[in-house]
Protein backbone atom coordinates (compact mmCIF):
# COMPACT_ATOMS: atom_id res chain seq x y z
CA UNK A 1 0.00 0.00 0.00
CA UNK A 2 1.44 3.68 -0.84
CA UNK A 3 2.76 5.26 2.26
CA UNK A 4 1.58 8.70 0.88
CA UNK A 5 -2.22 7.87 -0.07
CA UNK A 6 -4.04 5.69 2.69
CA UNK A 7 -7.84 3.98 1.75
CA UNK A 8 -9.48 6.82 4.80
CA UNK A 9 -8.44 9.24 2.18
CA UNK A 10 -9.62 7.90 -0.67
CA UNK A 11 -13.00 7.13 1.35
CA UNK A 12 -13.51 10.69 2.44
CA UNK A 13 -13.24 11.98 -0.90
CA UNK A 14 -14.67 9.87 -2.65
CA UNK A 15 -17.87 10.16 -0.12
CA UNK A 16 -17.83 13.61 -0.54
CA UNK A 17 -17.19 14.08 -3.63
CA UNK A 18 -20.13 11.45 -4.08
CA UNK A 19 -22.62 13.25 -1.31
CA UNK A 20 -22.21 16.47 -3.11
CA UNK A 21 -22.94 14.60 -6.72
CA UNK A 22 -26.03 13.23 -5.01
CA UNK A 23 -27.23 16.27 -3.64
CA UNK A 24 -26.79 18.11 -6.53
CA UNK A 25 -29.59 16.85 -9.08
CA UNK A 26 -32.71 17.38 -5.79
CA UNK A 27 -30.92 21.24 -5.06
CA UNK A 28 -31.42 21.94 -8.90
CA UNK A 29 -34.59 20.75 -8.77
CA UNK A 30 -35.83 22.88 -5.51
CA UNK A 31 -33.23 26.04 -7.45
CA UNK A 32 -35.11 26.12 -10.36
CA UNK A 33 -38.61 25.24 -8.80
CA UNK A 34 -38.13 28.50 -6.47
CA UNK A 35 -36.31 30.40 -9.42
CA UNK A 36 -38.84 29.66 -12.65
CA UNK A 37 -42.26 28.16 -10.92
CA UNK A 38 -42.08 25.37 -13.75
CA UNK A 39 -41.68 21.60 -12.70
CA UNK A 40 -41.34 21.42 -16.73
CA UNK A 41 -37.77 23.60 -16.60
CA UNK A 42 -36.74 22.98 -13.12
CA UNK A 43 -36.84 18.46 -15.13
CA UNK A 44 -35.45 19.96 -17.93
CA UNK A 45 -32.14 20.80 -16.55
CA UNK A 46 -31.83 17.94 -14.49
CA UNK A 47 -32.06 15.78 -17.78
CA UNK A 48 -29.89 17.78 -18.87
CA UNK A 49 -27.37 17.38 -16.23
CA UNK A 50 -27.72 13.63 -16.18
CA UNK A 51 -27.90 12.66 -20.01
CA UNK A 52 -24.99 14.72 -20.06
CA UNK A 53 -23.19 12.59 -17.71
CA UNK A 54 -24.42 9.79 -19.67
CA UNK A 55 -22.06 10.53 -22.85
CA UNK A 56 -19.11 11.95 -21.28
CA UNK A 57 -18.17 8.74 -19.85
CA UNK A 58 -16.45 7.31 -22.71
CA UNK A 59 -14.51 10.59 -23.34
CA UNK A 60 -13.39 11.14 -20.03
CA UNK A 61 -12.23 7.59 -19.35
CA UNK A 62 -9.77 7.89 -22.17
CA UNK A 63 -8.31 10.96 -21.28
CA UNK A 64 -7.80 9.41 -17.61
CA UNK A 65 -6.04 6.28 -19.27
CA UNK A 66 -4.05 8.66 -21.27
CA UNK A 67 -2.68 10.89 -18.24
CA UNK A 68 0.46 9.94 -16.29
CA UNK A 69 -1.34 11.96 -13.54
CA UNK A 70 -4.80 10.71 -13.12
CA UNK A 71 -5.25 12.21 -10.10
CA UNK A 72 -4.92 16.13 -10.89
CA UNK A 73 -7.00 15.22 -14.06
CA UNK A 74 -9.68 14.28 -11.28
CA UNK A 75 -8.89 17.26 -9.12
CA UNK A 76 -9.69 19.10 -12.24
CA UNK A 77 -12.65 17.98 -13.12
CA UNK A 78 -14.06 18.17 -9.59
CA UNK A 79 -13.22 21.71 -9.87
CA UNK A 80 -15.06 22.70 -13.19
CA UNK A 81 -17.82 20.36 -11.89
CA UNK A 82 -18.22 22.26 -8.97
CA UNK A 83 -17.69 25.23 -11.29
CA UNK A 84 -20.15 24.30 -13.73
CA UNK A 85 -22.80 23.83 -10.83
CA UNK A 86 -22.46 27.71 -9.45
CA UNK A 87 -22.71 29.05 -12.84
CA UNK A 88 -26.05 27.55 -12.86
CA UNK A 89 -26.69 28.99 -9.56
CA UNK A 90 -25.90 32.62 -10.64
CA UNK A 91 -27.26 32.60 -14.25
CA UNK A 92 -30.64 30.71 -13.25
CA UNK A 93 -33.41 33.32 -13.68
CA UNK A 94 -30.99 35.98 -14.99
CA UNK A 95 -30.12 35.01 -18.38
CA UNK A 96 -31.93 33.14 -20.99
CA UNK A 97 -32.52 29.43 -20.41
CA UNK A 98 -31.13 27.61 -23.00
CA UNK A 99 -28.09 29.48 -21.98
CA UNK A 100 -28.54 27.73 -18.22
CA UNK A 101 -29.47 24.69 -19.91
CA UNK A 102 -26.35 24.65 -22.02
CA UNK A 103 -24.21 25.24 -18.57
CA UNK A 104 -25.95 22.08 -17.01
CA UNK A 105 -25.22 20.06 -19.88
CA UNK A 106 -21.16 21.06 -20.08
CA UNK A 107 -21.13 20.39 -15.86
CA UNK A 108 -23.31 17.08 -16.33
CA UNK A 109 -19.95 15.81 -18.94
CA UNK A 110 -17.62 16.10 -16.12
CA UNK A 111 -20.24 13.96 -14.20
CA UNK A 112 -18.41 10.27 -14.21
CA UNK A 113 -15.17 11.76 -12.55
CA UNK A 114 -17.30 11.46 -9.82
CA UNK A 115 -18.23 7.58 -10.19
CA UNK A 116 -16.61 5.14 -12.07
CA UNK A 117 -13.38 7.73 -12.87
CA UNK A 118 -12.62 7.57 -9.28
CA UNK A 119 -13.35 4.24 -8.61
CA UNK A 120 -10.86 3.32 -11.67
CA UNK A 121 -7.79 5.04 -9.74
CA UNK A 122 -8.66 2.66 -6.66
CA UNK A 123 -6.04 -0.45 -7.54
CA UNK A 124 -3.51 2.27 -7.50
CA UNK A 125 -4.01 3.65 -3.97
CA UNK A 126 -4.28 -0.01 -2.11
CA UNK A 127 -2.29 -3.15 -2.26
CA UNK A 128 -3.73 -5.93 -4.10
CA UNK A 129 -4.13 -8.14 -0.81
CA UNK A 130 -6.60 -5.06 0.22
CA UNK A 131 -8.43 -4.45 -2.93
CA UNK A 132 -11.49 -6.87 -2.36
CA UNK A 133 -11.77 -5.04 1.12
CA UNK A 134 -11.47 -1.34 -0.28
CA UNK A 135 -13.83 -2.69 -3.33
CA UNK A 136 -16.30 -3.23 -0.73
CA UNK A 137 -15.70 0.08 1.25
CA UNK A 138 -15.54 2.12 -2.15
CA UNK A 139 -19.06 0.93 -3.18
CA UNK A 140 -20.35 1.88 0.43
CA UNK A 141 -19.66 5.71 -0.46
CA UNK A 142 -22.24 5.91 -3.32
CA UNK A 143 -24.83 3.91 -0.60
CA UNK A 144 -23.77 6.50 1.93
CA UNK A 145 -24.42 9.49 -0.59
CA UNK A 146 -27.65 8.33 -1.99
CA UNK A 147 -28.65 8.17 1.65
CA UNK A 148 -27.36 11.63 2.84
CA UNK A 149 -27.38 13.56 -0.45
CA UNK A 150 -30.98 14.13 -1.20
CA UNK A 151 -31.90 14.45 2.83
CA UNK A 152 -28.61 17.36 2.97
CA UNK A 153 -30.43 19.18 -0.34
CA UNK A 154 -34.06 19.04 1.24
CA UNK A 155 -32.66 19.88 5.16
CA UNK A 156 -30.41 23.07 3.16
CA UNK A 157 -32.80 24.21 1.43
CA UNK A 158 -35.50 24.09 3.78
CA UNK A 159 -33.42 25.66 7.05
CA UNK A 160 -31.70 27.94 4.13
CA UNK A 161 -32.99 28.66 0.83
CA UNK A 162 -32.48 26.72 -2.57
CA UNK A 163 -29.54 29.10 -3.40
CA UNK A 164 -28.03 27.71 0.02
CA UNK A 165 -28.40 23.85 -0.91
CA UNK A 166 -26.39 24.50 -4.60
CA UNK A 167 -23.50 26.06 -2.56
CA UNK A 168 -23.33 23.96 -0.23
CA UNK A 169 -23.70 21.24 -3.23
CA UNK A 170 -21.01 22.23 -4.85
CA UNK A 171 -18.70 23.15 -1.43
CA UNK A 172 -19.01 18.70 -0.67
CA UNK A 173 -17.28 18.03 -4.26
CA UNK A 174 -14.47 21.10 -3.81
CA UNK A 175 -13.90 19.65 -0.42
CA UNK A 176 -12.80 16.42 -1.81
CA UNK A 177 -10.12 18.32 -4.15
CA UNK A 178 -7.39 17.53 -1.93
CA UNK A 179 -7.73 13.48 -2.15
CA UNK A 180 -8.12 13.68 -5.53
CA UNK A 181 -5.69 15.67 -6.39
CA UNK A 182 -3.26 13.16 -4.06
CA UNK A 183 -4.32 9.86 -5.63
CA UNK A 184 -1.04 8.13 -6.87
CA UNK A 185 -0.06 8.09 -10.15
CA UNK A 186 0.28 4.69 -12.12
CA UNK A 187 3.28 2.71 -12.94
CA UNK A 188 5.19 4.08 -15.86
CA UNK A 189 3.28 3.08 -19.37
CA UNK A 190 5.34 1.79 -22.35
CA UNK A 191 6.34 4.11 -25.21
CA UNK A 192 3.52 3.05 -27.21
CA UNK A 193 0.83 6.32 -27.73
CA UNK A 194 -2.05 4.98 -29.23
CA UNK A 195 -4.55 8.27 -30.39
CA UNK A 196 -7.79 8.85 -28.15
CA UNK A 197 -9.78 7.74 -30.78
CA UNK A 198 -8.04 4.28 -31.16
CA UNK A 199 -8.51 4.42 -27.46
CA UNK A 200 -11.70 5.22 -26.99
CA UNK A 201 -12.34 2.37 -29.57
CA UNK A 202 -10.28 -0.53 -27.93
CA UNK A 203 -12.47 0.57 -24.93
CA UNK A 204 -15.73 -0.73 -26.31
CA UNK A 205 -13.94 -3.56 -27.87
CA UNK A 206 -13.15 -4.44 -24.39
CA UNK A 207 -16.34 -3.94 -23.05
CA UNK A 208 -18.05 -6.49 -25.50
CA UNK A 209 -15.31 -8.76 -26.45
CA UNK A 210 -14.32 -10.15 -22.46
CA UNK A 211 -16.89 -11.98 -22.04
CA UNK A 212 -16.80 -11.47 -18.75
CA UNK A 213 -16.99 -7.50 -18.57
CA UNK A 214 -19.59 -7.71 -21.51
CA UNK A 215 -21.85 -9.97 -18.89
CA UNK A 216 -21.56 -7.52 -16.05
CA UNK A 217 -22.07 -4.19 -18.34
CA UNK A 218 -25.09 -5.93 -19.16
CA UNK A 219 -26.83 -7.27 -16.57
CA UNK A 220 -25.92 -4.03 -14.63
CA UNK A 221 -27.80 -1.87 -17.37
CA UNK A 222 -30.83 -4.06 -17.48
CA UNK A 223 -30.89 -3.64 -13.41
CA UNK A 224 -30.44 -0.17 -13.61
CA UNK A 225 -33.21 0.44 -15.72
CA UNK A 226 -35.34 -2.31 -13.16
CA UNK A 227 -34.16 -0.29 -10.55
CA UNK A 228 -35.21 3.34 -12.52
CA UNK A 229 -38.66 1.89 -13.29
CA UNK A 230 -38.79 1.03 -8.81
CA UNK A 231 -37.74 4.65 -7.90
CA UNK A 232 -39.87 6.51 -10.37
CA UNK A 233 -42.89 5.15 -9.27
CA UNK A 234 -42.22 5.08 -5.57
CA UNK A 235 -44.48 8.32 -4.92
CA UNK A 236 -47.30 6.84 -6.34
CA UNK A 237 -46.09 3.94 -4.50
CA UNK A 238 -46.70 6.09 -1.43
CA UNK A 239 -49.31 7.69 -2.21
CA UNK A 240 -51.74 4.22 -3.44
CA UNK A 241 -50.43 2.24 -0.16
CA UNK A 242 -48.83 4.15 2.58
CA UNK A 243 -51.20 7.26 3.33
CA UNK A 244 -49.29 9.61 1.06
CA UNK A 245 -46.56 10.28 -2.23
CA UNK A 246 -44.28 12.31 0.04
CA UNK A 247 -43.90 8.43 1.96
CA UNK A 248 -42.63 6.59 -0.82
CA UNK A 249 -39.43 8.24 -0.37
CA UNK A 250 -39.18 6.59 3.22
CA UNK A 251 -38.98 3.38 0.94
CA UNK A 252 -35.90 4.95 -0.70
CA UNK A 253 -34.19 5.73 2.27
CA UNK A 254 -35.04 2.20 3.97
CA UNK A 255 -33.36 0.76 0.71
CA UNK A 256 -30.22 2.64 1.10
CA UNK A 257 -29.85 2.19 4.73
CA UNK A 258 -30.04 -2.01 3.76
CA UNK A 259 -27.74 -1.40 1.02
CA UNK A 260 -25.28 0.64 3.33
CA UNK A 261 -25.62 -2.30 5.77
CA UNK A 262 -25.22 -5.34 3.79
CA UNK A 263 -21.85 -3.80 2.17
CA UNK A 264 -20.70 -2.79 5.52
CA UNK A 265 -20.52 -6.53 6.68
CA UNK A 266 -19.37 -7.57 2.88
CA UNK A 267 -16.11 -5.55 3.48
CA UNK A 268 -15.72 -7.26 6.75
CA UNK A 269 -15.89 -11.01 4.59
CA UNK A 270 -14.57 -9.63 1.43
CA UNK A 271 -13.95 -13.45 -0.18
CA UNK A 272 -16.99 -14.46 1.20
CA UNK A 273 -18.69 -14.91 -2.48
CA UNK A 274 -17.17 -14.56 -5.75
CA UNK A 275 -18.15 -11.88 -7.61
CA UNK A 276 -19.41 -13.44 -10.90
CA UNK A 277 -21.97 -15.44 -8.64
CA UNK A 278 -22.49 -12.19 -6.54
CA UNK A 279 -23.72 -10.55 -9.27
CA UNK A 280 -26.15 -12.89 -10.61
CA UNK A 281 -27.49 -14.13 -6.92
CA UNK A 282 -28.20 -10.14 -5.84
CA UNK A 283 -29.75 -9.19 -9.54
CA UNK A 284 -32.21 -12.44 -8.51
CA UNK A 285 -32.88 -11.02 -5.35
CA UNK A 286 -34.03 -7.53 -7.03
CA UNK A 287 -36.46 -9.84 -9.18
CA UNK A 288 -37.99 -10.92 -6.24
CA UNK A 289 -37.86 -7.48 -5.10
CA UNK A 290 -39.98 -5.98 -7.89
CA UNK A 291 -42.60 -8.64 -7.38
CA UNK A 292 -43.17 -7.86 -3.74
CA UNK A 293 -43.67 -4.26 -4.40
CA UNK A 294 -45.91 -5.12 -7.18
CA UNK A 295 -48.38 -6.73 -4.50
CA UNK A 296 -48.53 -2.83 -2.95
CA UNK A 297 -49.21 -4.16 0.13
CA UNK A 298 -47.62 -1.83 2.97
CA UNK A 299 -45.72 -4.58 5.12
CA UNK A 300 -44.17 -6.08 1.77
CA UNK A 301 -43.60 -3.05 0.10
CA UNK A 302 -41.40 -2.45 3.48
CA UNK A 303 -40.00 -5.50 3.17
CA UNK A 304 -39.49 -5.07 -0.74
CA UNK A 305 -37.42 -1.70 0.05
CA UNK A 306 -35.01 -3.72 2.49
CA UNK A 307 -34.39 -6.87 0.15
CA UNK A 308 -33.81 -4.28 -2.88
CA UNK A 309 -31.24 -2.45 -0.71
CA UNK A 310 -29.24 -5.76 0.71
CA UNK A 311 -29.43 -6.93 -2.91
CA UNK A 312 -27.77 -3.57 -4.54
CA UNK A 313 -25.05 -2.69 -2.17
CA UNK A 314 -23.52 -6.20 -3.09
CA UNK A 315 -24.51 -6.27 -6.94
CA UNK A 316 -22.25 -2.79 -7.12
CA UNK A 317 -19.34 -4.19 -5.00
CA UNK A 318 -19.59 -6.92 -7.57
CA UNK A 319 -19.98 -5.09 -10.18
CA UNK A 320 -16.83 -3.10 -9.23
CA UNK A 321 -14.38 -6.32 -8.20
CA UNK A 322 -15.66 -7.99 -11.95
CA UNK A 323 -14.27 -4.56 -13.98
CA UNK A 324 -10.90 -4.44 -11.30
CA UNK A 325 -10.52 -8.31 -11.93
CA UNK A 326 -11.13 -7.65 -16.22
CA UNK A 327 -10.27 -4.49 -17.05
CA UNK A 328 -6.63 -3.95 -19.00
CA UNK A 329 -4.53 -1.29 -16.48
CA UNK A 330 -3.94 0.79 -19.49
CA UNK A 331 -8.10 0.60 -20.64
CA UNK A 332 -8.89 1.02 -16.71
CA UNK A 333 -10.51 4.37 -16.71
CA UNK A 334 -12.58 3.69 -19.83
CA UNK A 335 -14.20 0.69 -18.42
CA UNK A 336 -15.47 2.08 -15.43
CA UNK A 337 -16.69 5.35 -17.02
CA UNK A 338 -18.20 3.85 -20.38
CA UNK A 339 -19.93 1.44 -17.93
CA UNK A 340 -20.93 4.22 -15.38
CA UNK A 341 -22.49 6.22 -18.47
CA UNK A 342 -24.33 2.70 -19.93
CA UNK A 343 -25.64 2.16 -16.74
CA UNK A 344 -26.80 6.10 -16.21
CA UNK A 345 -28.78 5.46 -19.56
CA UNK A 346 -30.31 2.22 -18.34
CA UNK A 347 -31.79 4.14 -15.52
CA UNK A 348 -32.74 7.03 -17.49
CA UNK A 349 -35.27 4.98 -19.90
CA UNK A 350 -36.62 2.86 -17.26
CA UNK A 351 -37.62 5.79 -15.13
CA UNK A 352 -39.32 7.34 -18.58
CA UNK A 353 -40.55 4.00 -18.98
CA UNK A 354 -42.16 3.50 -15.68
CA UNK A 355 -44.07 7.36 -15.56
CA UNK A 356 -46.65 6.18 -18.88
CA UNK A 357 -46.88 2.57 -17.37
CA UNK A 358 -47.15 4.06 -13.76
CA UNK A 359 -50.11 6.04 -14.38
CA UNK A 360 -52.42 3.37 -15.88
CA UNK A 361 -51.36 0.72 -13.44
CA UNK A 362 -48.30 1.15 -10.72
CA UNK A 363 -48.29 -2.41 -10.30
CA UNK A 364 -47.87 -3.21 -14.00
CA UNK A 365 -45.15 -0.80 -13.71
CA UNK A 366 -43.06 -2.79 -10.94
CA UNK A 367 -44.14 -5.88 -12.92
CA UNK A 368 -42.16 -4.53 -15.82
CA UNK A 369 -38.99 -3.39 -13.65
CA UNK A 370 -39.23 -7.13 -12.24
CA UNK A 371 -39.05 -8.10 -16.27
CA UNK A 372 -35.74 -5.93 -16.49
CA UNK A 373 -34.37 -7.91 -13.41
CA UNK A 374 -35.35 -11.19 -14.42
CA UNK A 375 -33.31 -10.53 -17.98
CA UNK A 376 -30.32 -9.28 -16.79
CA UNK A 377 -30.29 -12.93 -14.56
CA UNK A 378 -30.50 -14.71 -17.47
CA UNK A 379 -27.81 -12.66 -19.15
CA UNK A 380 -25.88 -13.73 -15.66
CA UNK A 381 -26.83 -17.21 -15.96
CA UNK A 382 -26.42 -18.26 -19.52
CA UNK A 383 -23.23 -15.92 -20.70
CA UNK A 384 -20.71 -18.59 -20.76
CA UNK A 385 -17.25 -17.02 -19.56
CA UNK A 386 -13.68 -18.27 -18.91
CA UNK A 387 -13.55 -19.48 -15.05
CA UNK A 388 -10.78 -17.90 -13.08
Amino acid sequence: MPKRYSPALYVTGSTLARTGDEMSGPALLLLALAVTGSASAASSLLAALTVAAALGGPLFGTLLDRSRHPGRLLAASLALYATGLLLVLLTLGRTPTPLTLLLALATGLLGPALSGGWTSQLPHSVSESHLPRANALDAMTFDAASLAGPALAAGVTALAGPDTGMVASAALIAAALPAAWRLPAPAPRTKNHPTPLSTLSAGFRILVRRRALARATAASVLSCAGEGMFIATTPLLGALALGGAHYGTLLLTVSAVAALTANALLATRPHLVRPDSALTASTGALTAAMLLAATTHPALLVFAAVLTGLATGPQLTALFAIRHREAPERLRGQVFTTGASLKITGFALGAALAGPLAVRSVPAALLAAAGFQTLAVLVCRYVRVDQR
